[in-house]
């Protein structure tokens, strides 16, 4: 029996799609603004590939625990790819082609497809260098409002979030560098602008994809369902139209003085510099947070919260450090 081929390759009419990466820490909006993007005929996408975690992750020699043994795998693979025909340039190649070939399946003809997927954030700088043709968009939001909505949303209003902590800080740090390094290539936008200001940042948006914009696109994007076992169904169900209301929903969440006293030092840890490459000014933050009315509500569960998850953290660690010695990793 003949093999299957790919019908748009066997037709030569259909070329490889423009990738457009869509990077932003969790809870920034990005399903709204995916949406919104996806209205557009010329934009192909899917909910949450996260396809290109793994093949990054593969050579980074460290960040992943496998029982056939990390660690060896990654120092494999780059011996496979530096003893090639042109090196890790030829396997970078390949691998660009490949996943190229799966967006274009994905794009159904469109000239661009749109992955959106989260924590690709943390492979940031590794996207933009080996898709150097790619439309990149960084979407920021005020860091509180990133916290209280991963409470809200996924810790179900408890103040944990543990297994977030990965986002809030070095995938915050790696974006962050990446948007910079790569300044010449990146379009940065605001969550809080986009809301506020849709007259002016969508169509730049969209310019910087060379792409028409129509201001009906901001109300049709809500019968624009994207919803598959990934992706987010609470962006899809809750906001079925542009609203400034989740600017101001972070306030609610930092009720007490512990919840406060963790975003003001959370937010010295992002430091001055940082929140002035996502559009943020550290003093006036420190000044929104600590205008936020406290009271004593949840005061008692938070502190028990919290003292469990730091010792959570260091029996983790203790135990990323004997694996690291193991060559598990």
């Amino acid at each position: 029996m003949a093999a299957t081929a790919d019908p748009a390759a066997a037709a030569g009419a259909v070329s490889d799609p423009t990738p457009l990466f869509l990077l932003s820490l969790p809870r920034s909006g990005s399903t709204l603004v995916q949406r919104v993007l996806s209205t557009h005929p010329e934009i192909g996408t899917v909910p949450e590939p996260w396809l290109l975690l793994p093949q990054l992750y593969a050579r980074r020699g460290a960040g992943v625990y496998a029982e056939y043994g990390y660690g060896p795998s990654s120092r494999a693979i780059d011996a496979f790819a530096d003893g090639l025909p042109g090196g890790s340039e030829a396997y970078d190649r390949e691998l660009r082609a490949f996943v190229l070939h799966l967006y274009r399946l994905a794009a159904d003809g469109a000239p661009y497809f749109l992955d959106k997927t989260p924590r690709y954030h943390l492979v940031a700088d590794e996207l933009v260098t080996l898709f150097p043709e790619a439309k990149v968009v960084v979407l920021w939001r005020n860091p509180l409002a990133v916290v209280a909505s991963i409470v809200e949303t996924w810790a179900g209003g408890r103040w944990t979030f543990g297994r977030w902590d990965v986002d809030l800080h070095e995938g915050l740090d790696s974006l962050v560098r990446a948007a910079e390094r790569h300044a010449g290539q990146v379009h940065a936008v605001r969550f809080e602008d986009l809301v506020r200001d849709p007259g002016s940042s969508w169509p730049g948006l969209m310019g910087y994809l060379g792409l028409s914009f129509d201001p009906a696109v901001l109300t049709s994007f809500a019968e624009t369902s994207l919803e598959s076992r990934m992706g987010d169904p609470t962006g899809s169900r809750v906001y079925r139209e542009l609203s400034s209301e989740p600017v101001e929903k972070w306030r609610r969440t930092f009720c007490n003085p512990l919840r406060k006293e963790w975003g003001r030092r959370y937010l010295r840890w992002i430091g001055e510099q940082r929140l002035a490459a996502m559009g943020y000014d550290l003093t006036t933050l420190l000044d929104e947070l600590a205008e936020t009315p406290s009271y004593v509500r949840k005061l008692g569960s938070d502190t028990w919260r919290s003292a469990y998850a730091a010792a959570v953290r260091r029996r983790r660690n203790r135990a990323f450090h004997l694996l690291t010695k193991r060559g598990r990793w």
